[in-house]
């Protein structure tokens, strides 16, 4: 059985492991044992709440409870950018107008901007090639609003993802190549890596500050502003339906687009019920459930086609012991698909 869980020290080298298959474009999981056991300790002093919220960096897996493996990896980190620079491309509008000419032209532009300072950010989402079946997916993106639904005070108002952005079949991204290339003068995964490793420094250093006209770049490059990673394109779509958008904002290496929502507009926000577990209750099947329990250092989540009655939630001995729940506790529920969800 699968469970996502909150992420221990002793899932280090699984997480490593795991990280090995990510490939280039995600920062936040590298298989670099010195910068992935730093955030491991980092996340389980979050869920012991030892450091202050805005420093949280709360990572979650799915286990796969029959032979111990770890299925995927998701976190949430509390607030960006309050200890190293967090940049993003703001993409604007120049306008030029001559009443002498007649002529008048809206040019977009590309803006080195720190604007997403200081909000939470969804990160390093990923699910094992074995598990990428049925719901999993979806359950493990979604894990993490169903968190944030239970401690809504841990977190800041303005919520934010970066996707992947495109690449070419042999790994390259346009959009690098045609702006990134021209001022760091080294390859793509060189600068992946070093933002990975927190050395950032030579973004302010190198990239201009001054508007970048995206009708300069290559038509390639040009196309694929906004556009995410063939591989990322479900998990976009997830978190759209949850309640974020894209306003506009892109990643400065390879112009993937920077998801948005107030913590407070998510669905999880509005739809997610608390209930009682009860292995007595009258049970009424529905579409899948997810389940949470409600304890922070401890945070367990399930799938369950369970449905909660009159406040109660019938769930099987098999999945209280993944909750690590006893009967009368209480729990967490919202419906996995958006148009499927049941108030009681």
């Amino acid at each position: 059985m699968l469970v996502v869980r909150a992420i221990t020290a002793a899932d280090l080298d699984a997480l490593i492991e795991m990280a090995g298959q990510v490939g280039s474009g995600m920062t936040t999981l590298k298989p670099d044992r010195k910068m992935l056991g730093d955030r491991v300790k980092i996340a389980v002093e979050s869920f012991a709440q030892t450091i202050p919220p805005e420093q949280r960096d709360y990572m979650f897996v799915m286990e796969d409870t029959t032979n111990g493996r770890l299925a995927g990896i998701c976190a949430i980190k509390g607030a960006v950018g309050l200890d190293e620079p967090f940049y993003n491309y703001r993409i604007g509008t120049l306008v030029h107008s001559s009443r002498e000419l007649d002529v008048f032209s809206r040019m977009d532009t590309l803006y080195l901007s720190n604007d997403l300072t200081g909000a939470t950010e969804l990160c390093s989402l990923f699910l094992h090639p074995d598990y990428r079946s049925g719901n999993n997916g979806k359950w493990l993106s979604k894990s993490r609003f169903l968190f944030i639904a239970q401690f809504p005070h841990l977190f800041t108002e303005k919520l934010i993802a970066e996707m992947r952005g495109y690449q070419a079949e042999d790994g390259s991204s346009p959009f690098y190549e045609g702006l990134g290339r021209h001022f760091f003068k080294m390859d793509f995964n060189h600068v992946d890596d070093l933002t990975a490793m927190g050395k950032k420094s030579f973004i302010a250093e190198l990239m201009p500050r001054q508007p970048m006209y995206v009708a300069y770049l290559p038509e390639d490059a040009q196309a694929v502003i906004g556009k995410v990673h063939r591989s990322t394109a479900p998990a976009r779509k997830l978190l759209e339906a949850e309640g974020m958008h894209f306003e506009g904002y892109v990643d400065i290496f390879d112009a993937g687009p920077v998801l948005q929502a107030r913590v407070s507009e998510l669905r999880a926000m509005r739809d997610s019920t608390l209930a009682i577990a009860d292995a007595a209750a009258a049970s009424s099947d529905t579409e899948p459930l997810l389940v949470s329990n409600t304890v922070l250092k401890d945070f367990r989540m399930i799938v369950t086609n369970a449905n909660p009655v009159s406040g109660k939630i019938a769930l099987t001995p098999s999945e209280l012991e993944l909750l690590h729940c006893q009967s009368g506790d209480s729990i967490r529920t919202l419906s996995l698909n958006v148009r499927k969800n049941v108030h009681v």
